[in-house]
């Protein structure tokens, strides 16, 4: 446990000196902003308003900014180490398996999920200052649906790399990942109801294992707990999970998945070659 949390600890620290890591945390704490300075909390769309609408946009843009951003920048991690032979200097030091690879992924979470939660607790901190009411449930729920999100794809990305043979090849992939994720979101699923080609209760529960639109619709049903914003769909979704399962399904989903990758990614880390 001591040479894992020191592994973590190296990786913060080589994060906090990689110029990724700033430009990771200027994007978020820039998208608040400038939600701050367009006032965009004081507009009514939809029936939101004040931070419910500022957090409801802030959703749309994690959608897609988080994922490409973990992937992109974690997919390096091991494949990279392998690459410049940081892997054998490490290795010729009494670190297990174990440590090295459960380490990084601790210490690579620290430094992907901290810049978000941070520009989150910047939107509630302008909300307190401007005197309106927060929903601390809601940010609660939508703090713990961003940690599902962010160990989802940080379990992707140590899948990919330890398995592939150089960082090239591993960014490569991570992008192939997350255009298929967000093609699967509404454009190829659209494409399929379109055409007739698949039984609509299969195409939605081909939705529901994208971990992106799991992320999507729960949060929000934080926001909207009649899902009228997704159209018809939210009948069929309500009916068959009801809102408090959804949530859970939306939290406890994406953790699994992203479990389940890291896990299989440990298990092809020690079994390849590993120098």
């Amino acid at each position: 446990m001591k040479n894992l949390a020191l592994i973590a600890y190296l990786d913060i620290k080589e994060s906090l000196r990689s110029k990724w890591f700033y430009v990771y945390s200027f994007v978020f704490g820039g998208l608040m902003a400038l939600f701050f300075i367009t006032g965009v909390s004081d507009a009514v769309v939809m029936g939101f308003t004040g931070l419910s609408r500022m957090l409801l946009i802030f959703i749309q843009i994690t959608i897609i900014i988080l994922p490409i951003f973990i992937l992109i920048t974690t997919v390096k991690s091991i494949a990279g180490d392998r690459e410049s032979h940081i892997l054998e200097y490490m290795l010729s030091f009494p670190v297990s398996l174990k440590s090295y690879y459960w380490g990084k992924m601790a210490g690579r979470f620290v430094t992907v999920f901290l810049p978000v939660f941070f520009a989150l607790l910047m939107g509630v901190i302008f909300g307190l200052i401007k005197g309106g009411s927060l929903p601390w449930g809601l940010i609660l729920l939508y703090t713990v649906l961003i940690f599902a999100l962010c160990f989802t794809f940080l379990g992707i990305a140590f899948f990919i790399s330890s398995v592939v043979k150089s960082t090239d090849i591993a960014l490569g992939s991570s992008f192939s990942v997350w255009i298929l994720l967000l093609a699967f979101i509404d454009i190829a699923l659209i494409g399929l109801m379109l055409q007739n080609r698949l039984d609509d209760k299969i195409i939605l529960a081909l939705a529901m294992l994208n971990p992106i639109e799991v992320f999507r619709i729960g949060a929000i049903s934080l926001f909207d707990p009649e899902l009228t914003v997704i159209g018809p769909v939210a009948y069929y979704l309500l009916d068959s999970l009801g809102r408090n399962l959804l949530i859970i399904y939306a939290v406890v989903y994406p953790v699994a998945v992203g479990g389940v990758f890291a896990l299989f990614g440990y298990i092809a880390f020690k079994k390849r070659d590993l120098l």
